[in-house]
């Protein structure tokens, strides 16, 4: 019999710049993982329903539904609150991260954390170490505190 070829990693990239989803795509299909693409959330959160990613790649500013409300709506719905989430934004991760610590503290804003962070402009190599990092942790290592 032969061996079975391993499953390669599903990845969402969402993001609203067209440059960046196919550069950030074309990352990842290099390194042997299967890509989807999303231009907001919306399309996002309807593509993460049907495929359930093993990570999802998120812009944070974007037209229509933003990552931030994506990452809202992933960690409230039961079936989707364990998608292993990496921010690729501008926004710097410490700004982020304050902006979190306010939406969880606003009333029924809910838990909204990201797994890993990536600054834009990003790299090929920053993109890949995050989303390796987090793809190989295990769920008792997940801190969730970005």
């Amino acid at each position: 019999m032969a061996a079975e070829t391993p499953r390669r990693p599903l990845v969402l990239v969402v993001d609203d710049e067209m440059h960046l989803r196919l550069f950030i795509k074309a990352v990842f299909e290099s390194a042997g993982f299967s890509v989807g693409t999303a231009r907001n959330g919306r399309e996002g959160l309807a593509w993460i329903r049907a495929n359930r990613p093993d990570l999802v790649s998120l812009d944070l500013m974007m037209p229509e539904q933003g990552g931030i409300r994506l990452l809202q709506e992933l960690r409230g719905d039961p079936d989707l609150a364990g998608t292993r989430v990496m921010i690729v934004s501008a926004i710097d991760d410490a700004t982020f991260a304050h902006a979190m610590a306010l939406v969880r503290t606003g009333a029924g804003a809910g838990h909204a954390s990201a797994d890993g962070y990536v600054e834009k402009p990003p790299t090929a190599e920053s993109i890949l170490r995050e989303a390796r990092r987090i793809l190989d942790e295990t769920p008792d290592e997940r801190s969730g505190d970005i």
